[in-house]
Parts: structure tokens; sequence; C-alpha cells
């Protein structure tokens, strides 16, 4: 299955490379040249658009993950940690989107804030000021920055129980390091080498990014990915070489952001050694345990409030700055949209089931296939080996605009046509990365016993995978589906390039409205994004207590 995954990657890889250098004989490229890396660097703001989005990747990561760490270390074991556990939760659920748009609601000239702002500061008018497209990229970095926190926050939750924090926080304390220094120097290293992969996978989204640089972003220049997708769609198919160089050239502007987070990682590590060599304990550090909390407090508010701001304007009637609320509402909007929208919601849905549910079976066969190899070596702690690690999130560590359009050009050379299944397979090579990551750790947490206690009664491997594991692990197997599923929903670049217009999703749908001015629509059609993965969330919640009501009734007698 690791190799499955990495395929495609290889296949696009070289499905840009060639073109890059000048040859695609289908269009007319029978020779090897750098004419198109000529052609590249000719374009005016190129270079703006290159540190644009290596600022992006290395500004996002950095923020999100400092804020992580800040916010465990002051609440870890806390009211504060557990109410943030279920509060963020439903936020993967929110496609990357829909927490665009819902941030642009908020802080655009016309949005929630500047109508807060407007009595105490006498404003009539929303601001002539330039938020959302702004040159420096600053709104965009705070939508990835809003989306990502909470994400690498579950993800370390996940990873906390793994770093034994309550024993090496009692030994941090009757040193007399305070709780943030304590947590900081003995827990969070452990932590972070257990989220490292998903760190580098946001490292790599954030520079690379599509859908929010085109809701948020700046547009002259804009992004260089964004830029690469108006060159691959271009009428004109001579550009399909300079945008080939470009996929290289972001390959190259990741693989430098990932190289200074490298360098980043062995410098925060000497200066953590160096100021727990120096005895900095940081005992009174009140103030800023409560600091702490406003990065993520900004970032799932940010979400929140910026979903029910779209929910308003969804229904809103004539709105007038500076209100706060719509003075009246209707529902013809979302009665337009549901009319134009059923044909993509049929498509996302269907696409996002096919993958979602062909990633779980191949994981499913992979961790088994895994923990069966260890058991037979009698190895004491079950996890995935470095490399079969690598593999299968490789195409969340290389940037999707580097390969998807060589795909793209190697299944236009097999004479494949846009389809579901055809789509469902592209969207599969993302979604099964995330499956495995939810998935895995539950699975190999199981109790060995259990397979014990059936080979003893006589079942065989199948039958105790799906009598005893699969019922055991229920609640985690059916969160990794919807993880899957909402993963899926998301998937916006693959969906335009793979689809070629084709196979319109609510995704590529709400996307498309960016460039327009109706809030209304764009509201509608953003809450209908988040709408499938949020059922898809509830029913991996729900299902488990229904499935298991037999067994909590023998339990209770």
């Amino acid at each position: 299955m690791p190799l499955f995954l990495a395929l495609p990657v290889g296949v696009g890889l070289i499905g840009v490379v060639l073109p890059a250098f000048g040859y695609l004989p289908a269009l007319g490229g029978d020779a090897f040249s750098l004419k198109p890396f000529r052609h590249l660097f000719a374009q005016p703001g190129l270079a703006a658009s290159a540190l644009l989005s290596h600022a992006s990747g290395l500004v996002t990561t950095a923020i999100s993950t400092l804020g992580v760490a800040l916010f465990l270390a002051a609440f870890h074991g806390t009211a504060v940690e557990r109410i943030a556990r279920r509060a963020l939760a439903p936020l993967l659920a929110v496609p990357h989107a829909a927490a665009a748009f819902g941030l642009a609601f908020l802080i655009a000239p016309s949005g929630l804030i500047f109508r807060l702002l407007a009595a105490p500061f006498d404003l009539d008018r929303p601001p002539d000021l330039l938020i959302i497209g702004d040159p420096f990229g600053l709104a965009m970095m705070a939508g990835l920055i809003a989306k990502e926190m909470p994400f690498l926050l579950l993800v370390a939750f996940a990873a906390l129980p793994q770093a034994d924090p309550r024993r090496r926080m009692q030994l941090a304390a009757s040193l007399g390091y305070g709780r943030m220094a304590g947590f900081l120097h003995t827990v969070w290293p452990g932590v972070y080498r257990q989220i490292r992969l998903p760190v580098l996978a946001v490292a790599a989204y954030a520079s690379g990014v599509v859908d929010v640089a085109l809701i948020l972003g700046p547009s002259l220049p804009a992004p260089l990915a964004v830029r690469l997708v108006s060159w691959m769609n271009d009428p004109d198919l001579s550009l399909r070489f300079m945008a080939s160089a470009g996929a290289l050239l972001q390959l190259a502007i990741t693989g430098l952001v990932l190289l200074l987070w490298f360098v980043g990682e062995r410098l925060v590590g000497r200066i953590r050694r160096s100021v727990g060599a120096g005895g900095w304990r940081l005992s009174g550090d009140g103030a800023l345990r409560a600091a702490s909390c406003i990065p993520v407090a900004l970032s799932g508010g940010a979400i929140f409030f910026g979903l029910f701001w779209l929910l308003l304007w969804s229904v809103a009637g004539f709105w007038a700055f500076p209100a706060i609320l719509p003075p009246s509402v209707s529902l013809q909007t979302w009665g337009r949209a549901l009319e134009s929208a059923g044909g993509p919601l049929a498509t996302t849905f269907l696409v996002a089931i096919l993958s979602a549910s062909a990633a779980l079976v191949l994981v499913v066969v992979l961790l088994e296939a895994r923990r069966r190899q260890f058991r037979a070596s009698a190895a004491r702690a079950v996890r995935l080996s470095s490399v079969m690690a690598g593999l299968i999130y490789l195409p969340l560590i290389v940037p999707q605009i580097a390969f998807i359009f060589g795909l793209q050009v190697t299944i236009l050379a097999l004479g494949l046509t846009p389809s579901l299944l055809l789509l469902s397979a592209v969207h599969l090579v993302f979604v099964a990365p995330y499956v495995a990551l939810a998935l895995a750790d539950p699975w190999f947490a199981v109790d060995p016993r259990y397979d014990q206690v059936a080979a003893s009664l006589g079942h065989g491997s199948l039958k105790t995978l799906f009598r005893i594991r699969l019922p055991i692990l229920t609640h985690a197997v059916l969160t990794a589906l919807a993880i899957g599923f909402a993963t899926s929903v998301g998937q916006y670049l693959p969906t335009v390039l793979i689809g070629a217009g084709r196979l319109p999703t609510i995704t590529t749908e709400a996307v498309a409205l960016a460039s327009g001015g109706n809030r209304r629509v764009i509201g509608a059609y953003a809450l209908l994004q988040t709408l499938l993965p949020f059922l898809a969330f509830t029913l991996s919640g729900t299902l488990p207590r229904l499935l298991s009501g037999r067994r909590l009734a023998m339990k209770r007698r």
C-alpha cells in the first residue's frame, strides 16, 4: 500500500519534469531545452510570488506550532484543555475554503469586526483598507493559521499520552520548574516527535495552497501555486511547458521551507538545552499562562464566528453597513443554492464516500499486516516503520501542484477521461494518509490478549478481525472514515485538474464564487461545503453508541 500511494506522486513528478525541460510530444515538444524556464523567469512578479509562497509555509507553520506548544504548556491537565478538546474537535469537519470564507466575512472592511467598531469610532461606511488580498498575504496566512492550529492541537492531544506527561511534570515541579517551563523542557520534545509529520504536512500545504489563496490571498502578484493553476488552465496550450517549470520551482520552494524548518528544529533544540542548562525555571508564569490561550482562542473563535456570520449572510435580506444584524431574513438564497448545488453535492458525496471507504480498507489491511508481522517477531512496540510512514505521508509532503499536473498529463496520455472512479482514485492518494494517521495508534494499542483468547476458542484471523478487533475499534474506525470523508470533500486542486471542469464539486463551486461579490450565495455554498463533513463526524460519534447497545446491556447485567 505505501508504494501504491507513492506511485502517483512519482508518476506525477515525471510528468512534470519532462515538459519542464521542453519534452511533451503531444504539444510539439520533441526535444529537451531550457526554454520553459527562461519563459518562467521572465514572468513579471515571479520573485514576489515565490517569496509569498515561501513565507506562507514558514510563518503559518511556525505560529501554529508555537501556539500549540504554549497552549499545552499552560493548560495541560486543566479544565481549559478539556474544554478545548471538545470545542475544537468539530473544526476538523470545516474545509479550508469554508474557514477562509468565514474569516473573510469577519475581517473585511464591511465585516463583523468593523461593524462592531463602527459605533465607538463613528464609522458610517466601511473603511478604505486593503485587508482581503493584501500584498503581503497576511490575511491568507491568518486563514491558514486559523485552520491549522486547531488541527495540530488535536493531533498533539492524541500524542500526549505517549509522552508520559504526568510523571515528567511531577519531576519538573519537584526541581522547582514552573508549569510552562517544566512542560516545554520535559514533555513537549516527546510530543513534537510524535506530531512532526503532521507539522511538515502543514508546512508543505501552506507553501503551495491554492483554494485559501484564491479567497484571501493577493492577486497582483498571486502566490506561485495560484499562478500555476491559471497557466495550466489557459487555452494557450504552450503555457503548459512554463507551468511545468513553475511546478518544479514550487517543489523547490517547498523543499526550501522544509529544509529551513529542519534547521530551525536544531536551533530551537540547542536554545532549549542552553536554557535548561542555565537553570531558568520560570516559576512565576501566571501572566504568560493567561496569554497562551489567546492564539488558540482566536483560531477557534475565528472559525466558529466565521461560520455563524456565513449563516447570517446566507439568510440576510438587504444589510447595510454598519448594522450588526440583518434587519430582515429570507430563505430565497438557500432555495436557489439548493436547486443549483444538487449535482455538485451528489458528486462530492460519491467521490468522498468512495475514496474514504477505499482508504479505510487499504489502511486496515496495512495495519493488520504490520501488527501480525510484529507479533510473529515477538516485538514489543508495534508501529509503522519510518520508511513505510514516509511513503504513506509522501503525498502530504510533496506540494499538490508539483505532481498533480504531471498526473493529469499522464492520464490524458493514457486516453482516460474524467469520471467519478478516476477522481475518487486521485482523492484516495490524499485521503489515505489522513486515515492512516487517525487509525494507526488506536489499532496498535488494542491489547493483544484479545487475539490470544479468540485463538484459544478456535477463531481464525479473519473472524477475530471482524468479531473482536473491529467492534472494539468501532469509534476509531468510524472517526478515521469521517476524517477521510472530510479530507476528500475539501480537495480543490485535484478536482479542478483531474476533473477538468466536468465533475464540479461543492468545493470547486464555492471557491469559484470567491471572485464574485454575492455574499449571500457564498455563505450558502460555504455552509453546504461544511454540511457533509459535519454529518460524517456526527454519525461517527453516534453510531458507536447505537452499535454497542447490546454489549452495554450485557455489561449492566
